[in-house]
């Protein structure tokens, strides 16, 4: 239901879903989604998590989980963390892939969506905890396209390695607000 729904929402908008990664190579990561520049991206990516039919889960301001609309947020598959308070969510998050059948977790590094002087590390962190691949998501406004492009496989590449493979795949003019994307991730 969710993969027709998916298509739905894309069609609608006028958008198209492309996927260029194995179904089965996004059953156990972590899916990172940028650039994030809009609250639209959230929709766009989520209607193309759909379209794939994977398993998910995304972490998100606990304030969204709460309140009587939280349930909605959790049926999308949305954890909630209290931000205030220090959880070590690297952890938390490696055990959750780790232990879970199928789950790609969903995260957004630039953690905010305004200009960013760089990005979080820790999506890196539970990839590697985890022992997962890194898939890398996008919402290119400029083209109408949405989708999962990449597989980055970190096995003994380091983090420099890495964040200057995803600064290659990542390109302003794909953010509905390409002023406020900084392409220099870290």
């Amino acid at each position: 239901m969710k993969k027709i729904l998916g298509r739905l929402m894309l069609f609608v908008m006028g958008w198209k879903f492309k996927n260029k990664v194995s179904v089965n190579e996004l059953r156990k990561c972590v899916l990172i989604c940028a650039p994030h520049t809009s609250n639209w991206d959230f929709y766009y990516c989520l209607a193309s998590f759909w379209c794939l039919n994977i398993p998910y889960k995304v972490m998100i301001k606990d304030s969204y989980t709460k309140p009587w609309y939280g349930g909605f947020f959790k049926a999308l598959g949305c954890i909630g963390v209290d931000r205030s308070q220090w959880n070590n969510l690297v952890q938390y998050s490696a055990e959750l892939i780790k232990n879970s059948k199928s789950m790609a977790l969903i995260n957004t590094p630039e953690a905010t969506r305004s200009w960013s002087l760089k990005w979080k590390k820790g999506f890196y962190y539970i990839a590697k905890q985890a022992n997962v691949p890194i898939a890398l998501a996008y919402a290119d406004y400029k083209n109408k396209v949405t989708g999962v492009d990449k597989m980055i496989y970190i096995d003994d590449k380091t983090i420099d390695e890495i964040f200057d493979e995803i600064e290659g795949f990542y390109r302003p003019e794909m953010a509905k607000f390409p002023e406020k994307y900084n392409p220099k991730i870290y």
